[in-house]
């Protein structure tokens, strides 16, 4: 299902070429900035998360003209619709025909259920496509700037790989990754760990919502601030967030013409995969619902089961991208779903073990010889009980997020041998860490950032 048709017919869509669009923060509309600011902001000046001030539809029938189009034909259409002229239509086709060049194949499972790899990309993580497109527009906002412009962000796994492969070598700018002491996988780990150059990496010893914390806290600290230009490459960017629509719309062009809007079945940890289905949703893209899939880090299910929302410290486990207690993304879902009983109509809440897991890893690579990583198996999980529970028939995507080869050693538990690794990891693997540790204290973290020059 992966191979491109160029269509005969052109994307039907408007652009927008009135005033530039504005992001507010989502704890306060009155706080608005254009795209360039919030790019290179990451996070509003209030502790905000930008959202765009509007997510006009496109016009009926617009993905006619895009079925057989690839990934980065598919963000142009959608940033050019929702941006309008932002970025130059120039700017814009490099960027995305550079960061974009890889695709995202639906791989059918048989009743109707299918499994969306987005592995292709570099570091073998759906990371890739919000990491590469955003290291890009930054790249161009920096360009001739004269000062390095230092990029914060937290990892769990697969966003540190994805971001220091989108940076690394980019002039001007530096990267910073911080990352909890023991939580990623050794293979994710050495993926950024070990660059060096202007990849910094910081290995802290707590959780990922520490880490997480301390980026968010260095965005606050005005001294801090007027001594380094400061963004962010998680998903609390507005950068990272928007290319991620383009799998979702590419997953709905693979299916027959002829299907019922399907259920999007998203493994979860920060959120931001969901949001950007949400938004996808929003700009016209049929979607019946969206199942949050999640681990026993079950913020997300439990809000939505009680309607309460009950940050926690998080739990390790072998899904280890989703082990999040207080994903920042949720304030951008209550944005576009205001309360609980609107998310409700939207979004399934499933959480699983980690023998459920296991489990699931065993079973369907027994009935169909597919391989699983554990966050996709989690949302094959989710998918089971969601037909089970509401007597669903229609499409069902399960987003797979990361090639199992990363996990290699929860892999070779639950199918020895079976997991092959790729070269490019490979060679990670023989590659010396390059890393500062540090306790889960913002003294401690940022002695190190003003320890860096201007």
């Amino acid at each position: 299902m992966s191979t491109f048709r160029r269509s005969t017919k052109p994307a039907r869509v408007s652009w927008r070429k009135d005033n530039l669009l504005k992001f507010y923060s989502t704890n306060n509309r009155a706080v608005r900035h254009t795209l360039d600011e919030a790019v290179m902001r990451g996070l509003a000046p209030d502790g905000g998360l930008y959202m765009p001030e509007h997510l006009n539809p496109l016009p009926a029938g617009w993905l006619d003209g895009l079925r057989g189009e690839p990934c980065w034909r598919i963000g142009e259409v959608l940033f050019r619709h929702l941006l309008g002229d932002d970025i130059p239509e120039r700017d814009l086709h490099h960027i995305l025909s550079d960061a974009v060049n890889f695709d995202a194949p639906l791989v059918a499972m048989g009743e109707n259920r299918y499994i969306l790899e987005l592995f292709h990309g570099p570091t073998l993580a759906f990371k890739d496509f919000g990491a590469r497109t955003m290291a890009r527009m930054l790249a161009r906002l920096n360009s001739g700037s004269g000062s390095p412009l230092t990029v914060l962000t937290a990892t769990s796994g697969d966003t540190g790989a994805a971001v220091a492969d989108g940076f690394y070598g980019v002039d001007g700018i530096r990267a910073v990754i911080l990352y909890p002491s023991g939580r990623v996988s050794p293979l994710q780990e050495r993926q950024f760990a070990t660059l060096g150059g202007n990849i910094q990496a910081i290995e802290v010893d707590g959780s990922f919502d520490d880490c997480q914390r301390l980026v968010k806290e260095a965005f606050l600290d005005a001294g801090l601030n007027r001594k380094l230009r400061l963004t962010s490459a998680n998903s609390i960017n507005i950068a990272r967030l928007l290319p991620q629509m383009i799998y979702y719309v590419r997953a709905w062009l693979q299916l027959p013409e002829s299907s019922a809007p399907p259920v999007f079945v998203v493994p979860s940890g920060n959120f931001g995969n969901l949001t950007a289905g949400l938004i996808a949703r929003k700009l016209g893209l049929p979607v019946k619902r969206f199942i949050a899939a999640t681990n026993r880090n079950r913020t997300v299910p439990e809000y939505l089961e009680t309607g309460e929302y009950r940050a926690r410290a998080s739990v390790q486990t072998i899904s280890n991208a989703m082990d999040v207690g207080d994903p920042s993304n949720f304030s951008r879902m209550c944005e576009l779903l205001p309360d609980a009983q609107a998310m409700r109509q939207v979004i399934f809440g499933a959480d699983y073990t980690d023998d459920d897991t296991r489990r699931a890893i065993r079973t369907v690579y027994s009935d169909h010889g597919y391989i699983m990583d554990p966050h996709t198996a989690v949302g094959w999980l989710a998918l089971e009980r969601y037909r089970e529970q509401e007597g669903a028939e229609e499409p069902g995507i399960v987003l797979s997020t990361a090639h199992p080869a990363k996990f290699i050693e929860v892999m070779d538990e639950i199918l020895p041998g079976v997991v092959e690794i790729p070269e490019n990891l490979k060679r990670a693997l023989d590659r010396p860490k390059k890393t500062v540790k540090i306790p889960a204290d913002y003294g401690a973290f940022s002695g190190v950032l003003f320890g860096m020059q201007p």
